[in-house]
């Protein structure tokens, strides 16, 4: 392992790829599984449509991009599908193959992902762990004190990474000022790009609420309320809030809206026993990590994401572009995206389970109101995709390295 992994040959198709600037990219996963790891994927397929090779050093990659003759995959092993191991080797990994492409291509184009890779470069930021202090609350006592000491690690590293990168590509303002404030970034080499949306996507149309409704087996007489995130041991997504919401709200015979939860990790099994302990068991229903995420929305009326920590906040954007109001919390990068008709939708305070509950109450009251407002933000941020932001990204490397594409 000391020597680093081998660099794999490129199957390429043309002699005429063999001119253009190869770009590494080094981050965990390059999938529609997350937020960050759907970005990686956008703009590793822009890159390969535009006949640009690629070197993806990764854990995970979808199946159709690690087949394009254009991509030379690097595949770093997560042991035992720990992230807690995997980390580590995807740093050797991605230093190591980064320095030998550089040395073959000196003009080669380096991006990775936060801290996963100590890379001179360019570095895009979906998270700062020094703005973010939320540790598990929950858990056996090895795990917490796992989790402790990776904070603190990923801190520590994090400090490294602000001396070392040659530019940061921060996915908001909020971002922006965190690296500025809690990490000593120079402002003068953060660069902010917004994450791209999906332009195809449009409001939800009767029949397909009718259709998706069915699919997710939600009864015709109820309204349904989302939650989409990471279910852990900690509280960082606020989870923890929206159940003390709906306890209250479910007392209410009022309120006739139901929660559908889509996300997994491993706290699952600890939310789960607390909605039976709170009597939720027909309120609320957890239906796993979800693939079809735009059938899903469908589904549902409502977005629920009172966040404590948020760099940007995916889930709420896809959520409006299908033309669903979301609740989310100011703090979360998203929100500096919010018009002022849609202001009473942020949530000041986290923490503050009955301000999320007067927000509920605000959107059940006029649902129609609130939707029609919604879907004009929806088309003003489908105006801005994925490509959109590929672009801007490729911008800044020329930027930096000099013009390449």
């Amino acid at each position: 392992m000391s020597a680093g992994p081998k660099v794999e040959e490129r199957n390429s198709t043309a002699s005429s790829q063999d001119r253009l600037i190869p770009w590494v990219l080094i981050a965990a996963e390059f999938s529609q599984r997350g937020g960050m790891d759907k970005a990686n994927l956008e703009l590793s397929q822009y890159l390969v449509a535009q006949g640009t090779p690629v070197h993806l050093v990764c854990h995970r990659v979808s199946m159709e991009l690690a087949k394009h003759p254009l991509v030379t995959l690097h595949p770093v092993p997560r042991p035992w599908g720990s992230n807690f191991l995997g980390r580590p080797l995807l740093d050797i990994w991605g230093r190591s193959i980064a320095d030998k492409i550089t040395r073959c291509s000196p003009e080669a184009r380096v991006l990775v992902n936060g801290n996963n890779c100590l890379s001179p470069g360019i570095n895009w930021i979906h998270y700062v762990h020094h703005a973010s202090k939320h540790l598990p609350a929950e858990g056996p006592l090895w795990f917490r004190a796992k989790e402790g000491w990776t904070k603190l690690n990923e801190c520590r590293r994090e400090l490294s990474t602000a001396k070392l990168a040659r530019v940061f590509i921060a996915n908001s303002h909020r971002t922006s000022r965190d690296l500025v404030e809690r990490v000593g970034v120079d402002p003068q080499k953060i660069r902010m790009i917004y994450p791209g949306a999906e332009p195809n996507w449009r409001s939800v149309t009767s029949q397909a609420r009718a259709d998706a409704r069915r699919l997710f087996q939600v009864r015709d007489t109820r309204l349904v309320a989302a939650f989409v995130g990471a279910l852990g041991f900690d509280n960082r997504k606020g989870f923890d809030v929206v159940l003390e919401a709906w306890k209250a709200l479910c007392a209410d015979e009022r309120w006739n809206v139901d929660l559908l939860v889509a996300g997994t990790g491993k706290g699952l099994n600890v939310w789960q026993k607390k909605v039976i302990a709170d009597g939720l068991s027909d309120r609320v229903r957890f239906l796993g990590f979800i693939e079809n995420i735009p059938d899903f929305l469908a589904a549902v009326d409502v977005l629920v994401s009172p966040v404590r920590y948020d760099s940007y906040g995916l889930n709420v954007q896809e959520a409006i572009c299908r033309g669903i109001p979301a609740i989310v919390s100011s703090s979360a990068g998203i929100a500096e995206r919010y018009p002022r008709e849609l202001a009473s939708f942020l949530v000041s305070d986290p923490e503050d389970v009955h301000a999320l509950i007067d927000r509920l109450w605000l959107w059940r009251s006029d649902r129609t109101q609130w939707q029609a407002r919604v879907q004009q933000f929806g088309d003003s941020l489908r105006t801005y995709g994925w490509k959109d932001m590929a672009v801007r990204i490729v911008s800044i490397a020329n930027e930096v390295y000099g013009p390449g594409l």
